[in-house]
């Protein structure tokens, strides 16, 4: 049974503990506002522009002269995953839904036969993959020194991945990232980016490109590429920081539940300390 100093000193380092916890909490609800605007500001532009390139696609679908962005290879023998985390931890099970989605992709294109290879953005889904899949790492982004997301640090990721491509390196490419839906809520999402895959119908308008839909889908297919990266680094912000803000307050509340669990006990133990040197007060009186 623990003594009366050492459930004192336990109390004391819970109560730290508890203004540590508290004070990330409220760092994560401040990050997070300007992190989820920035995510749904981006959201209409990525959208409209899935639109242009969804009618793009469409008119050029089947022709021989369609970018390779957009046709592929003509494989699908060697598979690159994008695996986009955040650089620090404490923010619930932010992190592992990621890497838990990349790893099961994984497993199941390396039980086909497939080749697997893997660019970590973040340091904690490298950590988390590293165990199983080292040998399938081919590179690293580290945004550790990037205090705001900006499409700049889009821009450098989506090079890398065009860089590769055009060596052909890989035939498919899939973006692994957290998609913010609200501050307890963030759904876990794999999207192909190369060949490039647009959702939703075409439009029934017709237009007239100049120059052709060819040219054009070569110039913003490569855009669309860093578009997307830069939505997915904007989704993560925000999820990683709502991920915290839920993380830090159910710490916050673990550690008063806690603090109040160790009084009650720091109380009885004292009340029982007293209650024994009454008892011997009172039978050594006796015994004189």
């Amino acid at each position: 049974m623990p003594s009366l100093k050492d459930l004192k000193n336990r109390i004391g380092s819970v109560k730290n503990t508890r203004k540590i916890t508290k004070a990330m909490q409220m760092v994560a609800a401040a990050k997070l506002r300007r992190a989820q605007e920035a995510a749904v500001a981006a959201r209409p532009y990525a959208e409209r522009m899935n639109a242009v390139m969804t009618g793009l696609a469409a008119s050029v679908s089947g022709s021989d002269q369609a970018p390779r962005l957009l046709a592929g290879t003509g494989d699908d023998r060697v598979h690159l995953l994008v695996v986009m985390t955040a650089e620090r931890g404490l923010c619930g099970g932010f992190n592992s839904s990621i890497a838990r989605l990349a790893r099961s992709h994984a497993q199941a294109l390396l039980a086909k036969g497939k080749t697997v290879k893997i660019l970590t953005v973040g340091r904690k889904g490298r950590e988390q993959l590293r165990r199983d899949l080292s040998q399938h790492f081919v590179g690293h982004v580290d945004l550790s020194a990037v205090k705001r997301i900006g499409y700049v640090d889009a821009q450098g990721i989506a090079r890398d991945i065009l860089a590769r491509f055009d060596a052909g390196e890989f035939d498919v490419a899939t973006l692994f990232f957290n998609r913010f839906q609200s501050v307890i809520s963030q759904i876990p999402t794999a999207q192909q980016v190369i060949p490039a895959l647009f959702g939703g119908a075409a439009t029934s308008a017709l237009y007239d490109y100049e120059p052709s839909e060819e040219g054009i889908l070569a110039d913003l297919l490569p855009r669309n590429v860093a578009t997307q990266v830069f939505t997915a680094l904007l989704e993560n912000g925000a999820s990683e920081q709502g991920a915290r803000q839920s993380a830090m307050d159910n710490a916050t509340r673990n550690a008063g539940d806690m603090i109040n669990r160790l009084t009650i006990q720091y109380n009885r133990s004292r009340q029982a300390a007293i209650t024994k040197e009454l008892i011997e007060i009172i039978s050594g009186a006796e015994a004189l």
